[in-house]
């Protein structure tokens, strides 16, 4: 792996997008104040909070480079069922959790260490819903990509059903239309889609994740079906996941800057060398091709959009005051 892959380091912001987060901030804290939401919430009640979430993240991380990317994509599979409510974390028989589509996740090890510790400290006060987007906003920022404050004061569901999975999640082979309809039925729009996936300049994707891209000949060989992924990349994937690879065989989300959080996603993307097909539709499809060339040539504007579009999937379907709990245990409702 090249020496600049392994590098873990802490985004300093520029001036400028200092200013232009604050102005983010400024006009969300109407919204969020709406929907129970706070930012400072545990100020008075644990004001250690977020400094035990950011270290618990920060050690694990520096002894596994991948654990960013676990957090952003569990992120992401709570907060698009049942809202951001730490649904998927609860175990038991036909949970979130058993879906098939999230047996793949990681990075609960690390939220139940955070909460393990804020329970000695703030016994009964910091919901793991709260860790769950707490954390994930930290991995972004260890891992090279804007920092920034977030509202808190999300309680924690009690209802967690493995049927409710596959209806609300992004498959890797959805058209723009597919992604879309469900970005917009969690209050999401077509900006936040494109800057949101840039979540995938991080992170692991196992090899059946992207197999709908090939297909098997006669000698049992892979060869590429789909025209719109660069054949030399096509001929690199291929090698890594040949015919008959293990389930549980893995390659980079990006190639290039695995463990940074940057704007090479969408570099790759205009050298059609995004992982997905739902990837490579934003390059294709005319209504997302210009903020994907914007992002491209412009970090800070990719940046800036991330504060923005991050804040917006915090804030979807969260439960407040008596609509959910705080579990004393992140795997069990009290």
């Amino acid at each position: 792996m090249a020496s600049m892959e392994k590098k873990i380091t802490i985004f300093s912001p520029t001036p400028n997008l200092c200013t232009l987060l604050i102005l983010v901030f400024f006009c969300f804290s109407l919204s969020v104040s709406r929907a129970g939401l706070s930012f400072n919430f545990y100020a008075t009640s644990c004001p250690a909070a977020e400094f035990m979430v950011s270290n618990t993240v920060r050690s694990a991380t520096s002894t596994d480079p991948t654990i960013p990317g676990k957090l952003l994509r569990l992120l992401f599979h709570d907060c698009f069922v049942e809202g951001c409510d730490a649904s998927v974390l609860l175990k038991g028989n036909r949970t979130e959790r058993n879906d098939p589509a999230n047996t793949s996740l990681g990075g609960f090890s690390v939220i139940d260490s955070a909460k393990r510790v804020l329970e000695v400290f703030c016994p009964a006060t910091v919901s793991c819903a709260d860790i769950i987007a707490l954390a994930a906003r930290d991995a972004v920022a260890i891992a090279g990509g804007p920092a920034f404050q977030i509202p808190t004061g999300r309680r924690d569901g009690r209802i967690s059903d493995a049927a409710n999975v596959r209806p609300n999640i992004v498959d890797t082979s959805f058209t723009m239309d597919e992604m879309l309809k469900l970005f917009n039925s969690k209050g999401l729009s077509l900006d936040d889609l494109v800057t949101l996936s840039g979540a995938h300049t991080i992170g692991l994707a196992h090899c059946s994740a992207f197999s709908d891209r090939f297909q098997q000949d006669s000698k049992g060989k892979l060869t590429r079906i789909d025209t719109s992924l660069d054949s030399s990349y096509a001929k690199e994937l291929i090698k890594k996941c040949p015919a008959g690879a293990s389930t549980s065989e893995t390659v980079n989300n990006d190639p290039t800057t695995s463990f940074a959080f940057d704007n090479q996603y969408y570099i790759n993307l205009l050298a059609h060398k995004g992982l997905f097909q739902s990837d490579s539709v934003l390059l294709e499809d005319g209504r997302t091709r210009k903020q994907v060339e914007a992002f491209a040539n412009d970090q800070e504007s990719f940046f800036r959009s991330w504060g923005e579009s991050f804040l917006k999937l915090t804030s979807v379907g969260v439960k407040t005051d008596d609509e959910g709990e705080i579990r004393q245990s992140c795997s069990f409702a009290n």
